[in-house]
Parts: structure tokens; C-alpha cells; sequence
């Protein structure tokens, strides 16, 4: 016998309804379908479950179709992990087909491409050399982004364009080909470099010119609220790895473009990471879609494994 004054409540007199009037979110037709062997990449895709993660996917992969189709701005915006692990070639495959129209970048991801393209490395291992202060002192990267970045200022160039012009006459020819800066300079798509002094390594070189950096860098910005004008109606921007910078600058480079008075509404953002953090959930997957119609989609995964996946998603249903 329970001491407690307390009595359990009595369910008699509960109403309950049929499972066909109540219905159901997950039905059979929503199910994936086992994978046969040959069925290739399109089988893959068809055989998805039609549920969460993997229908955004395929609405990213839609989105993406429309927006090359109507010709729409199509931005990847990326932090410096998605160039560390080798998807440069993954991006200026699909950039030369026609899915790209510009690269934003964080300081981060510029630095490893722009090693990559001098040396064909990159990524110091940061517990062996911090200790002592070796992290960030590469001379090669520090000397040659500062004169980059210098003579832009000078120039009036942004940070971007400055760079891919220095890789244009330093880029090693067996590695130039994998520098995603080198190679959208050659081909005359736009790359924009969004840094916050202090963040980069070439901040703590001799050559480090903050005016030079301030000012390429805001250059850049501009740049970017410009290609955002062509997100409006159908476009796509695609946050890649960025988890502060980035997300803040998107949302601000948005917050220009209707300020100024352009059209920008009904365009799909996302954010693939492998976490998914509060900036880059609210300032792209969310906030740019209020009360403007649209949609964000944010995608779970290992960038090297999920870009490589949407690339091919996207060439296999090319033309």
C-alpha cells in the first residue's frame, strides 16, 4: 500500500482515435530503398529515405539545379577546413561547369590555399611549434600574402583579387592547378577574403600592413554585398565550414542590399558542418529568410565526405 496521499490518475473515459484519422509524418513511400549494385550515383540519390537530413540534401542538390538553370548567383562561402582537406579540386571542377560564381572566403581558408599553391602544403602541426613560437611563422606565407595584400591596397584591389594576381607570378606550376585563388583568378571568377586582424598568421609577419589589410579586406565586403544582389530570386548561398566570420558577414552583406534598396528574397542559403553552431544556424540558415520567403537547409557531415557526395549529385544530373 503507497504512503503517498497522491493517487495515480485514472485513464478510464480517455479518448482515443483511429491511426488513419490521426495519419502519420513517416509513411512507407518515405522509406529508402535498398541500394543494387551498378545503380550509380542517381540510384543512390533515388534510394534515399525521403526524410530529414537526407531530404534536405536533395533539396539543396534542387535548389542548386534551378539556380544554374536561371542563371543565379551561386556563392560558396568556406572556412579554411574545406580547403585542409583537399576538396580545392571537388570545387574548381564543379566552379568550371558552371556552379560557381564566386568564393567567399574567411582569412583562414585563403592562407591554405595560398600554401598550397607556393609549396603544395599546408597545415602545421600547431602543439609541436606553438610552444616555442614557431605557429604562424612561415616567411614564405607571411612575406608574400602582406606584398599581396600591399600592393592591392595600393592598387585598389580586394584581398582577393590581390592574391590570385600574386599567384598569378608565384604559384608553383605543378601546384597552381589545386589553388582554388590562383585558378578563380585565371578564370576571372570573383574571390572575396573576409579577415578580422589578429585572426591570421600573416598578421604577426614584419610585412603585416593593418591599413592594407583594413582596407583590401573592406573591399571585399563590398564586393561581396554586390554578388549577393544576385542571390535575389532563386540563388543560393552555401556556407562551408565557417562558423563565425562568414555567418556575420553574410548577414550584414545582406542587411546592405535590401538597406540600399535591391530586391533580395527568395533564395535558399545552407550550412554544411560537421556541427552545426548557434552564428551560421541563425545568420544563414534562418535570419535571411524572415519575412522574405526562401529557405535554409543545414546538412550534418564531414565536409570530406559530403562535398565530394553534392558534386557528384550535381554532375550526374548535367546535361
Amino acid at each position: 500500500m503507497s504512503k503517498y496521499s497522491e493517487k495515480p490518475l485514472s485513464f478510464e473515459g480517455l479518448k482515443t482515435v483511429p491511426i488513419d484519422e490521426r495519419g502519420g509524418k513517416v509513411q512507407v513511400e518515405h522509406f529508402a530503398k535498398p541500394y543494387k549494385k551498378g545503380d550509380g550515383v542517381r540510384g543512390l540519390l533515388d534510394s534515399l529515405p525521403k526524410l530529414l537530413a537526407a531530404d534536405a540534401f536533395l533539396g539543396v542538390v534542387d535548389a542548386l539545379r534551378r539556380a544554374k538553370e536561371q542563371k543565379r548567383a551561386i556563392l560558396w562561402g568556406m572556412g579554411g577546413h574545406v580547403v585542409k582537406c583537399g576538396l580545392a579540386d571537388i570545387l574548381l571542377d564543379l566552379m568550371r561547369r558552371g556552379w560557381v560564381t564566386g568564393f567567399v572566403m574567411n582569412g583562414a581558408a585563403s592562407i591554405h590555399d595560398f600554401e598550397i599553391a607556393i609549396a603544395g602544403q599546408t597545415s602545421e602541426d600547431v602543439e609541436a611549434v606553438l610552444p616555442d613560437g614557431r605557429f604562424g611563422a612561415a616567411e614564405e606565407t607571411g612575406r608574400e600574402m602582406n606584398t599581396a595584400i600591399s600592393e592591392g591596397a595600393r592598387d585598389g584591389l580586394g584581398m582577393g583579387e590581390a592574391l590570385g594576381r600574386r599567384l598569378d607570378q608565384l604559384a608553383q606550376p605543378q601546384f597552381a592547378a589545386h589553388s582554388i585563388v590562383a585558378s578563380s583568378y585565371r578564370a576571372n571568377v570573383p574571390v572575396t577574403v573576409h579577415v578580422a586582424v589578429g585572426t591570421d598568421t600573416p598578421h604577426t609577419h614584419p610585412a603585416a600592413d593593418g591599413p592594407a589589410i583594413g582596407a583590401t579586406t573592406h573591399h571585399d565586403f563590398r564586393l561581396l554585398c554586390s554578388l549577393a544582389r544576385g542571390l535575389n530570386d532563386g540563388g543560393v548561398y552555401l556556407n562551408v565550414g565557417s562558423a563565425v566570420v562568414l555567418p556575420e558577414v553574410f548577414l550584414k552583406a545582406v542587411s546592405v542590399v535590401r538597406n540600399l534598396g535591391y530586391p533580395l528574397a527568395n533564395f535558399t542559403t545552407v550550412n554544411f558542418d560537421f556541427l552545426q553552431h548557434y552564428r551560421p544556424k541563425l545568420n544563414v540558415v534562418e535570419r535571411p529568410h524572415a519575412k522574405s520567403g526562401g529557405r535554409g537547409y543545414a546538412v550534418t557531415g564531414h565536409h570530406e565526405l559530403m562535398i565530394p557526395l553534392l558534386a557528384a549529385a550535381l554532375i550526374e544530373g548535367e546535361s
